[in-house]
């Protein structure tokens, strides 16, 4: 089976990465990647989500994200692999050129390769979960079956 590891936006595949410059439109807005709305949904409904919309960058907004100083929503581990399912999606059915580039990937299996997450990557050592890539693969079935459905 193929596999197709990806992490740096300016690698082969790094339109997979949540850093990766695709606006994307949830929410009522425009959001400059799908790691700023993943972020800012942390602080749903308070000022922090717009500071964190509103960031230059998507390193920025990891950054403030990540900061537990910011008061983080109480249901956020239940919900947030759902907040990183509404963001690929949107993701990869708001710019054809990515959907194409997902659906190429054919049955490949996708894994976001990093040292630095063991949640969202594969730890560097295949021991992660690799929730992103999961996403990635599951979005990409979803998106599929809908053009089946269509025709």
């Amino acid at each position: 089976m193929d596999v197709i590891k990806f992490y740096r936006r300016g690698d082969d595949f790094g339109e997979f990465s949540n850093f990766s410059y695709h606006r994307v439109y949830l929410k009522g807005k425009y959001w400059p990647t799908t790691e700023h709305y993943f972020q800012a949904q942390k602080f749903a409904g308070t000022e922090h989500e717009e500071a964190v919309r509103m960031q230059k960058g998507p390193g920025f907004a990891a950054q403030m994200g990540r900061n537990r100083k910011l008061p983080l929503r109480k249901d956020w581990e239940s919900i947030k692999d759902n907040v990183m399912r509404d963001a690929v999606y949107a993701k990869f059915t708001q710019h054809k050129d990515l959907k194409e580039l997902l659906l190429s990937t054919g049955e490949a299996v996708l894994i976001e390769h990093t040292t630095n997450d063991s949640y969202w990557g594969d730890g560097g050592d295949g021991s992660g979960k690799n929730m992103l890539g999961r996403i990635l693969m599951e979005i990409r079935k979803r998106i599929r079956n809908e053009a089946q459905a269509e025709d």
